[in-house]
């Protein structure tokens, strides 16, 4: 019997699909607000208590990814007086990016629920 085929019609999207770690992370690091690469890399880096750790081009690679998937978006520079502010790039949550990041944390919660239920938790 052949195995059904997920449906990816024009009416799914790639903010629909399962998001990876690295780009949950980063999505959850810029729901705090604008920020810059390395920021990112550390709001990660600390809020997993070092157990995510992004390179460089880990990260870029998700940020290049996020953006072109329309989930963020390259934003003006805030006030920033750091010598480094003006070669930063900062980036932004798009309304997709927080939608699939609302979708995505629901998707954990049905899985933490289900693993609870099966284990007695």
């Amino acid at each position: 019997m052949p195995r059904s085929v997920p449906d990816r019609s024009a009416s799914s999207s790639a903010s629909d699909a399962v998001l990876s770690p690295v780009a949950l992370h980063t999505l959850l690091a810029l729901a705090a607000g604008p920020s810059h690469g390395y920021a990112i890399a550390q709001e990660v880096e600390d809020t997993t208590n070092h157990r995510v750790r992004m390179g460089p081009g880990t990260l870029y690679g998700a940020i290049h990814r996020l953006a072109g998937q329309g989930l963020i978006a390259e934003t003006e520079t805030p006030d920033d007086d750091s010598a480094h502010a003006s070669r930063r790039r900062y980036y932004r949550l798009t309304p997709a990016g927080a939608a699939a990041l609302r979708r995505e944390v629901a998707r954990l919660e049905r899985v933490v629920d289900l693993a609870g239920a099966r284990l007695g938790l």
